[in-house]
C-alpha cells in the first residue's frame, strides 16, 4: 500500500503585519455593519426609542455579533453602495407583488372544482455567484406559494413547482421562476 507524502505548508506560512492589519480591519467592518444591522432589528421590534430600551438593543445587538463574529464571512457577499437602500426597496416591491400573485393563484387553483395543477420538480438556472445570493434567492422562490426550492447545486436550483407544464425546460421554468428576482438581488450580491 502506498502512501503519498503530502507537505504541511501552513506551518511554513508567514502572515506579514499588513496582512494581519487587513484581517483585523475586515473583522472589525463585519463586526460593525452586524452589530448596526442587528441594532436595526432591535429598534424596528421594539419600536423604542427609550435610553434603557436603546442601551439595552446596543449591548444586545454588540455581544451577538461577537458570539456569531466566525460566521460574518458571509457579509462579505453584500455589495455596500450607495444605490443599496434602492435596490432592496425593489427587491421587496418584487417580492410583496410576487407573493400577492401567487396568493392569488393557489387560492383560485384550491377553489377550483378540477384542482388544476401539475406539480414537477423542474431546474431553474442562475446567474448569482454568491452563496448569499442564491440563498436569498432560494428563500424568495419558497416562500412565494406555489414553488418550493428543494436543492441548489452550483448555478441550479431543484425547485418544486406546482404548476410545471408538461416539456417546461431550463430557460423557461428560469424565466417564470427566478428572473424577477435575480436582477435586484444582483444588485445587491457579488
Amino acid at each position: 500500500m502506498s502512501h503519498i507524502a503530502q507537505r504541511d505548508t501552513s506551518a511554513h506560512t508567514v502572515e506579514t503585519p499588513a496582512l494581519a492589519h487587513r484581517r483585523g480591519a475586515k473583522n472589525g467592518q463585519r463586526f460593525l455593519i452586524a452589530t448596526l444591522l442587528l441594532f436595526m432589528i432591535w429598534l424596528l421590534l421594539t419600536g423604542s426609542l427609550a435610553w434603557d430600551e436603546l442601551l439595552a438593543g446596543l449591548f444586545a445587538s454588540m455581544l451577538t455579533a461577537w458570539i456569531a463574529q466566525k460566521h460574518l464571512m458571509i457579509l462579505d457577499d453584500i455589495r455596500w453602495s450607495v444605490s443599496m437602500p434602492f435596490y432592496l426597496a425593489q427587491f421587496l416591491a418584487q417580492f410583496c407583488f410576487a407573493l400577492l400573485l401567487a396568493n392569488l393563484d393557489m387560492a383560485r387553483r384550491i377553489l377550483s372544482p378540477s384542482l388544476p395543477i401539475n406539480p414537477a420538480l423542474v431546474e431553474v438556472e442562475t446567474r448569482l455567484q454568491s452563496p448569499l445570493g442564491k440563498l436569498m434567492l432560494a428563500n424568495s422562490i419558497t416562500l412565494t406559494p406555489g414553488t418550493l426550492t428543494v436543492d441548489i447545486e452550483a448555478q441550479h436550483l431543484l425547485v418544486h413547482w406546482v404548476d410545471s407544464s408538461s416539456g417546461t425546460d431550463l430557460p423557461h421554468a428560469t424565466a417564470i421562476i427566478a428572473r424577477r428576482f435575480e436582477h435586484s438581488l444582483a444588485a445587491l450580491f457579488y
